[in-house]
């Protein structure tokens, strides 16, 4: 008999703007996000309408140290840059993975083509804790596009395209400290499906668009995130109509004591302190003024 994971709560996010081009919904609770072990923050940027702009918004250098950033879009593009001499552009169906690990400073932007045009943006960005013993590696920046991301054709109305992890024969391209799955799930009209998950990870599934009956509950929507449990394996999924889009999140918990002061997470708060300086001594670098 299958094991299925129950449902631990669901929560809907909450308002959140980030620089001067990002406006969205923060999906993991302040409070209780060591449920989300490894992933520390998911912020759902859109849909929202850029209005053109010969000058990019978005949010300019700040730093890092610790953790991993790892952006998903669903709509529009972005631009990157870091001090660690990494650039990027990611569009509709692209992924950036960007460990800071031991510190950088970037900014991230709405690309300037985009930025020219205006138009609809959408996006996901996620914060993965690194564990103690690589949060002072050499910054790595995995660029990732849609053609390198594999897909599970799951029935005639749901895809799944996997980022990071493995699933159902499947191996995510993205390279990752610790073991993290990382699945979006694209579904257009009615479906249902089963999917096996793994035990003992903790995992959530987050609706970005459309409205799920997820194991017989009902009526979970949009910019609601779902924590299930670590016992069992599969989750059930239906869906009555429309698009939806789905994005499961799991990854071994990093039981480590956690110190953290805005972009910085480290295990101790002298570490912090450390962090600081360092930071404050240019020791993450610097970014060349750009001329648009």
């Amino acid at each position: 008999m299958k094991a299925f994971k129950s449902i631990s709560y669901v929560w809907e996010g909450r308002p959140q703007q980030v620089g001067d081009g990002f406006v969205g919904q923060s999906m993991i609770p302040s409070q209780r996000f060591q449920d989300f072990s490894p992933f520390l923050m998911l912020d759902h940027h859109g849909p929202m309408q850029v209005k053109p702009s010969p000058v990019p918004k978005g949010v300019d250098e700040h730093p890092h140290r610790g953790i991993e950033t790892v952006t998903v879009v669903f709509e529009g593009a972005l631009q990157h840059r870091d001090s660690a001499g990494n650039k990027g552009t990611i569009f509709a169906g692209d992924v950036q993975w960007m460990s800071a690990a031991s510190g950088l400073v970037h900014e991230e932007k709405h690309e300037i083509n985009f930025s020219r045009k205006g138009g609809t943006l959408d996006f996901v960005q996620l914060w993965v804790n690194l564990p103690r013993a690589h949060k002072m590696e050499a910054p790595r920046y995995q660029e990732l596009t849609a053609a390198q991301i594999p897909v599970l054709q799951i029935n005639d109305q749901t895809k799944l395209r996997l980022i990071s992890g493995e699933l159902n024969g499947l191996k995510g391209p993205a390279l990752t400290y610790t073991p993290v799955l990382l699945a979006e799930v694209i579904i257009e009209g009615s479906s249902e499906f089963e999917l096996q998950l793994p035990e003992n990870y903790n995992v959530a599934i987050h609706v970005a668009q459309g409205e799920i009956a997820l194991n017989d509950t009902q009526g979970i929507k949009a910019k609601r995130i779902a924590k299930l449990s670590q016992q069992g394996e599969w989750v059930s999924v239906a869906t009555q109509g429309g698009m939806t889009r789905l994005l499961i999140l799991g990854g071994e918990p990093i039981n480590e004591p956690i110190a953290s002061y805005g972009p910085f997470v480290m295990n101790t708060q002298a570490e912090i302190m450390q962090t600081l300086q360092d930071y404050q001594s240019g020791k993450m670098g610097f970014l060349e003024p750009v001329e648009y």
